[in-house]
Order: C-alpha cells, then sequence, then structure tokens
C-alpha cells in the first residue's frame, strides 16, 4: 500500500510539472502577444512586400563591394568556409556588413538559375535569420551582403571566447530556441537551408541567434529533414560543447554517433559540458536530449518537423525555469 502510494505521489508531481509547464508556457506566450512581441513572426514567415520596399533586396555595384572590403583585404577576411569567403566590411557611411562571395552553382544548376535563387533569398525575412541587404552580380562571381553579427557564431562561445567564460546553458538554450524558431521560418517558406551547423548559427549584440548562409546548398540531396537532421547535432553540441567529430580511444566518431550511445546507456549526464553540468535542470535535459535524438532518427520519415522541434525546445525551457535552484 505504502509503495502504491509512493508511486501515485510521483505519478501526481510530474503532471504538476508538467502541467505548470504549459502554464507558464502559455502564460509567457499570452503575455509576449499582448506586448506585441510576436509580430516578427517567431514561428510564421514574414515576407517583404513591395509596399515595404520589397524585390530581391539593394544592388551593390562592384565598386561599392570593393570599397567596402578595403579591395578584399585580407585582413578583412572574418570566415572562410565551402560556401564562400566571407569579409567584413562597412556600407552607406557607417553600416557594419559581413560581404560573401558565394560559391559556384552546382553542375546542375546554371549561373542565371542560382543568381535568380539568391536575389530572391531578401524577401525572407524573420528576426532569427540573418538579414540580407542585398546582392552584387557586376561579375562572374555571385556577391552577398549581409547585416553584420558582432557577437560570431555560436560555437565560438561554447568554450568561451578572448578568456571569457563559457556561454551559460540559459543562453545556449535560447540560442538553439531561436535557431530553431529561423529553421522553421525557412522550412515554412519552402527554403532548405543545406548547411546548418554552430557555426552558421550567428549571435548578434543582444545575443539573439540567427541562421546564416540560408538558401546556398549546391547539392541536390540535402532535404528539410537533413536539415533536422543538422539541427540535432547543433542540440548536442551546444550540450556537450564537442565538435560534430571527435576522438574517442583511437577511433574517430561523429559527435551524433557518441550522443546516441551516451543517451542509450544513460551516461548523457555525465557527458554534458562540465562549465555547464550543474546549470542544467535533470528535467529540462531530458526533454532536450530527447528532442535532439528525435531529429537523429535514422529513419527519415521518423524527424520530427521543425515545428515540433521548436514546441520541444520551449518546453525544455520552461522546464528549466521552473527550477529556481538552476536558473
Amino acid at each position: 500500500m505504502h509503495v502504491l502510494a509512493a508511486v501515485m505521489g510521483a505519478a501526481a508531481a510530474a503532471i504538476c510539472c508538467v502541467a505548470m509547464a504549459a502554464y507558464l508556457y502559455v502564460h509567457e506566450r499570452n503575455k509576449k502577444k499582448r506586448k506585441g512581441e510576436l509580430n516578427n513572426g517567431e514561428w510564421l514567415p514574414e515576407y517583404r512586400s513591395p509596399a515595404t520596399g520589397g524585390g530581391g533586396g539593394r544592388s551593390f555595384s562592384f565598386a561599392e563591394i570593393k570599397a567596402a572590403t578595403r579591395n578584399f583585404s585580407e585582413a578583412q577576411v572574418v570566415g572562410v568556409g565551402r560556401r564562400g569567403k566571407v569579409f567584413r566590411g562597412v556600407v552607406d557611411g557607417g553600416t557594419a556588413v559581413a560581404i560573401k562571395l558565394a560559391a559556384d552553382p552546382s553542375p546542375g544548376r546554371s549561373a542565371r538559375e542560382f543568381r535568380a535563387e539568391i536575389e530572391a533569398l531578401p524577401d525572407l525575412r524573420h528576426r532569427h535569420l540573418v538579414p540580407i541587404l542585398g546582392f552584387c552580380s557586376d561579375r562572374d562571381e555571385t556577391i552577398l551582403v549581409y547585416r553584420y553579427m558582432p557577437r560570431g557564431t555560436l560555437r565560438e562561445h561554447l568554450r568561451g571566447k578572448n578568456g571569457k567564460p563559457a556561454m551559460p546553458w540559459w543562453r545556449r538554450l535560447d540560442a538553439c530556441m531561436g535557431a530553431a524558431r529561423g529553421l522553421h521560418c525557412l522550412h515554412a517558406g519552402g527554403v532548405v537551408h543545406g548547411d546548418v551547423k554552430a557555426t552558421t548559427v550567428l549571435l548578434d549584440e543582444n545575443w539573439v541567434a540567427k541562421l546564416s548562409d540560408f538558401g546556398l546548398s549546391n547539392s541536390k540531396h540535402v532535404t528539410m529533414k537533413s536539415d533536422v537532421y543538422s539541427f540535432g547535432v547543433v542540440l548536442f553540441e551546444a550540450l556537450m560543447a564537442r565538435r560534430p567529430a571527435l576522438l574517442t580511444g583511437d577511433q574517430a566518431v561523429s559527435l551524433a554517433e557518441h550522443a546516441l550511445a551516451c543517451h542509450r546507456n544513460g551516461t548523457l549526464p555525465d557527458a554534458v559540458d562540465a562549465a555547464i553540468k550543474d546549470q542544467v535542470a535533470p528535467e529540462c535535459l531530458e526533454k532536450f536530449a530527447e528532442t535532439a535524438v528525435e531529429c537523429l532518427a535514422h529513419q527519415v520519415t521518423e524527424r520530427p518537423a521543425m515545428g515540433d522541434v521548436l514546441w520541444n525546445l520551449e518546453l525544455s525551457m520552461q522546464l528549466q525555469l521552473i527550477n529556481p535552484k538552476r536558473t
């Protein structure tokens, strides 16, 4: 009888926790709605209309791009990857921008098709997408002009940067939620990102996470479901502060394999980044890990849609917030 009472008590406590999380979630969203904070489209895509200056963004001249980058000076380079080289620059007398020389399109896509797709990207706007200000196609290269994100990439902050401490757990979780909103927006607009990783999640001056490099994929094999898989890897990287490829003993394994193995054998709590291990509420960790594991499902059809991923991350945050000792 005592055992039954204990089990019933534990079940009731669990139900109360979930109910409280759901209540807090609904209360917070209603509060944001009253304040007008959801008008930027946290869940749904927002498009420019002709009345608000739409039409594919501004067309920069090659001379403007050269001046902004000091003639493509190596001192202005802030990133190099398979999608191209990125320069920091200044346009219009003071606006900080990131200027990307986009990589060549795939063989199955003509330069004209590629540029048409690129020029349409500025029409897709969202709080959690890096704003594309315009483009330049005066030369053979296709050049994109983005708003500059001063805090750099999510990956840079997971282990600390320039002597500063590693990003705390609540901020990592918030960044993951922001990236999820941005990716959900892209998918709702029919756009596949194709290169979701911790280095394409950028942070603005207010630590708001924004996805970059969307719509530039030169592979026919990327899909929304492959984006979801890649996002699952980002979630585990944020939790464990490990790179997507790592060494265990003498063998190289992927972070996805390592994380899934830890989840299966119950050692995931021990694999959490030591810098945040004491900050993560157990209930939050359980839901967060469950969400990441679902994203990494081997069968494509078993991977969730980004809207579901976002919902689960919102719930993870609420489970974190109801544990005052961890926040």
